[in-house]
């Protein structure tokens, strides 16, 4: 219930290509959002990428903690917050999450940004 598998992980090229020229974003500051509805049948419900800017943190430390919190805060409250939301409805995502803040945020502040996105992609899907 609170893992982060392989299957979890959008790794598909055309997939990924896909979602940025079709599909639809939202800002939640520090996070932009781009989602999909995806008619295939997948394994999960969500299907996620995380990316950090090259351009805003040079070092690859950095970009790698952010990614690190982003990972942990998803995967903690993903089952509550998005998975039983998406389950009840019989609907499939594919998600970007890209980090577009300026500075580092504490893992606090990431986790309660976490929870408001989530709030924000359920009512964009349920639209």
């Amino acid at each position: 219930m609170y893992t982060f598998k392989k299957e979890e992980r959008l790794c598909n090229k055309k997939l990924i290509d896909e979602l940025f020229h079709n599909g639809s974003s939202f800002l939640c500051y520090p996070f932009k959002a781009s989602w999909m509805l995806v008619s295939d049948s997948q394994q999960v419900p969500v299907k996620i990428v995380l990316a950090v800017s090259k351009k805003r943190f040079k070092k690859a430390v950095d970009r790698n903690l952010i990614k690190r919190r982003m990972r942990e805060a998803y995967r903690l409250h993903k089952q509550q917050y998005l998975y039983d939301q998406l389950n009840s409805t019989d609907k499939q995502i594919v998600l970007s999450l890209g980090y577009i803040g300026k500075e580092i945020a504490p893992f606090d502040f990431t986790q309660k940004k976490m929870l408001k996105l989530f709030a924000q992609l359920c009512a964009e899907i349920g639209k």
